[in-house]
């Protein structure tokens, strides 16, 4: 549902809401937030609340510190895990300078920019999300354990599954929240799990994103168990993907192939935002995660994957990502990378239709591949004409400073 800011101050005091939380994330998308109280929301609306930038990752040192946020009232959601006495309120926030301009390293406005430039040329995107994770037992001690909360695979069912009705649980409140699920499953790995996204159009794609991974590391934490979104948390089992869908909206049949074209030719010079720790090389290459820089229908070895559909239903599926993504960088790079396609009618590479995880060497010595490690994506992203275009300079240098010459 949709506010204004009338409405939020009518629902805010209407339903006693005592706290609301101004959120936001650092330029690695870790969502950061602070509470007000009621009679601070008019002041946070015409004005912003400030804070202090130089304490946030990526957001600069003391010299320009002070930094303001400007709470988005289209966000306004309850949190359904707070008491019903002193009701909180969450809404995103967007982030300015002193001055009133905005603030180089707001990516949730990186994104908004990219959706605007989109629609300059009669195009509209939408995501459709897929976030993997695995639940694990905390010590006596509640701290995070390796010990899978069960031992149960690829769409298994209860009593095997026990992540049944931790799903069910994370599920529920998400709905509570105005979110709607798609469908939510066991994967391969032992307490591992999977929860997928209808299709949205991007910047609430990306806050359903950020919302969601809050909620199941609260839920689970509720239950006693540790959610681990990194990108290999055990080494001889499936990594965690951030698996993105993408459509467009467009009156021309043939830009979902140039989108893709543009994605597939811009994959490199990106990775180093969408795999941006060093643990997620090594989930490439292995359990249906890519490798290589192809694309094909239906075949999951490959980077971008056309499932069957036509119509509303025609999407393309990039598989690298992984949930240590900013997912407002994320899918501004997807649009930006379309875009180009787009303007240059990229043609698609020839289609891959062979299993590359089994593919001779001599098959695979054809195709480019992703880098191999963080440092090769960081050095391709310092050195991309096209990231530079569309990075601002604090955020690129907070995610390639050492790749730097």
């Amino acid at each position: 549902m949709k506010y204004t800011q009338n409405e939020v101050l009518q629902y805010v005091k209407e339903e006693d809401i005592k706290f609301i939380r101004l959120a936001f994330c650092d330029v690695f998308g870790r969502q950061k937030n602070i509470s007000i109280l009621p009679g601070e929301l008019p002041r946070a609306f015409a004005q912003g609340i400030p804070f202090d930038g130089s304490a946030i990752a990526g957001f600069g040192d003391e010299t320009y510190s002070d930094l303001l946020l400007h709470p988005d009232p289209d966000t306004l959601t309850v949190l359904p895990w707070r008491p019903e006495h002193g009701r909180v309120v969450r809404m995103f926030s967007s982030i300015s300078l002193s001055g009133g301009t905005d603030f180089p390293g707001d990516t949730r406005r990186l994104l908004q920019r990219a959706v605007e430039a989109a629609e300059k040329l009669g195009r509209g995107f939408f995501f459709g999300t897929e976030q993997e994770f695995y639940l694990f037992n905390l010590d006596q001690n509640g701290q995070p354990t390796l010990e899978p909360y069960d031992q149960a695979g690829y769409m298994d069912i209860a009593p095997e599954d026990r992540g049944e009705n931790i799903r069910r649980e994370i599920c529920l409140t998400l709905e509570q929240m105005g979110i709607a699920p798609e469908s939510s499953y066991h994967k391969e790995g032992p307490g591992q799990n999977e929860i997928d996204f209808r299709y949205s159009d991007p910047l609430t794609a990306a806050d359903n994103a950020m919302t969601f991974r809050t909620v199941v590391k609260t839920v689970a934490r509720r239950n006693g168990l540790w959610a681990d979104f990194s990108p290999r948390p055990l080494p001889d089992w499936p990594g965690n993907g951030f698996h993105v869908n993408i459509s467009v909206r467009s009156e021309h049949s043939n830009d979902l192939c140039h989108i893709i074209a543009g994605i597939l030719e811009k994959a490199p010079e990106m990775t180093a935002f969408l795999n941006p720790v060093e643990n997620s090389y090594a989930r490439f290459g292995r359990f249906k995660a890519p490798r290589y820089i192809s694309w094909s229908s239906e075949n999951r070895s490959q980077l971008v994957r056309i499932p069957s559909g036509s119509g509303e239903y025609r999407r393309a599926e990039l598989r690298s990502p992984d949930p240590e993504a900013n997912p407002y960088l994320a899918l501004a790079l997807m649009i930006q990378a379309g875009l180009y396609g787009i303007r240059q009618r990229l043609d698609l590479p020839m289609v891959a239709n062979l299993n590359l995880y089994k593919a001779p060497p001599e098959v695979l010595a054809r195709y480019r591949q992703l880098p191999e490690s963080l440092p090769e994506a960081q050095r391709l992203a310092w050195q991309s004409v096209f990231i530079r275009e569309h990075m601002p300079a604090c955020v690129l240098e907070s995610f390639c400073a050492s790749s730097k010459p």
